[in-house]
C-alpha cells in the first residue's frame, strides 16, 4: 500500500477547506427585512397584546375621528369627545393594529366596497389597519385585507371609498393625539423623588456617622 507523501495531504487538505470556505461564503446572508414583513402579516396570538389610547386627528376635516352607537364612521367629533376616544391594540409584533371606539366598543372595519363600518367583532382582516408613519410626520392606515385601500375622510368629515384613496392623498392623512385632558407619562417626578431620597439618606448616614464620632470622643475624655 502506498503512502500519501506529507506534503501533498497537506495540499489535499489545504484544498478541502478552501472549498467548503467558497461553499459557505457564497450563501447568501439572511434577509431580516423580508421576514420581518412576513411575520407582520401573521397574527401574533402569543406575544402581550399592547393597548393604547389616542384621537385621530384627520387632516382634511380637521376634527378627530369618531365610533358612533349606530356603528357610523367619521372626522367630525370635536377635541376630547367622548366619540373621538379609541383604543388601538395591536395585532401583529408589527404596526398592524384593531382600532374601537372606547365608548360604543365598536371596531373600525372596510367592507368590500371601501366603506368603514363599525363592527362589534374586529378578528377579520378587514377590521386590521397597518399604520405607516409619512414623510410629513402624518399616519395613515392601510385595511389589511384590501392592501391598497385606505382610511379616508373628506373636508367635511364623511368617510371616503377605500377604492378612491392614496397613500399621498391629504385624505389619508393623520395625527395621533391624546385624549384632552390627559397627561403623558414622564419619569421626571419619580427620578426627582429618587434624588432627594438619596439625599436624604446620605444626610442620615453622615448625621449617624457624626454622633457616633461625638460619642466616642466623649468615652476617650472619659477614660483620661
Amino acid at each position: 500500500m502506498r503512502l500519501i507523501p506529507p506534503r501533498r495531504s497537506y495540499l489535499f487538505l489545504h484544498l478541502l477547506a478552501f472549498c467548503y470556505y467558497a461553499q459557505v461564503t457564497n450563501q447568501s446572508p439572511p434577509n431580516f427585512t423580508q421576514h420581518v414583513s412576513e411575520q407582520s402579516k401573521v397574527t401574533d396570538r402569543v406575544s402581550r397584546r399592547l393597548i393604547r389610547i389616542y384621537q385621530l386627528y384627520s387632516r382634511t376635516s380637521g376634527k378627530h375621528v369618531q365610533v358612533l352607537p349606530n356603528k357610523k364612521i367619521n372626522a367630525m367629533a370635536d377635541d376630547g369627545d367622548v366619540h373621538a376616544k379609541l383604543i388601538v391594540e395591536t395585532d401583529t409584533f408589527g404596526s398592524r393594529v384593531r382600532i374601537k371606539g372606547a365608548e360604543t366598543g365598536f371596531y373600525i372595519c372596510m367592507n368590500k366596497r371601501g366603506k368603514l363600518i363599525g363592527k362589534k367583532n374586529g378578528q377579520g382582516r378587514d377590521c386590521i389597519f397597518t399604520e405607516i408613519v409619512l414623510e410629513n410626520n402624518y399616519t395613515a392606515l392601510r385595511n389589511a385585507r384590501y392592501e391598497s385601500w385606505y382610511m379616508a375622510f373628506t373636508r367635511r368629515g364623511r368617510p371616503r371609498k377605500g377604492s378612491r384613496t392614496r397613500q399621498h392623498q391629504r385624505e389619508v392623512h393623520f395625527m395621533k393625539r391624546l385624549p384632552k385632558g390627559t397627561q403623558p407619562a414622564t419619569r421626571v417626578t419619580t427620578v426627582l423623588s429618587t434624588s432627594s431620597t438619596t439625599r436624604s439618606v446620605k444626610g442620615l448616614n453622615a448625621q449617624d456617622t457624626r454622633l457616633n464620632a461625638e460619642e466616642a470622643d466623649k468615652k476617650e475624655t472619659g477614660r483620661g
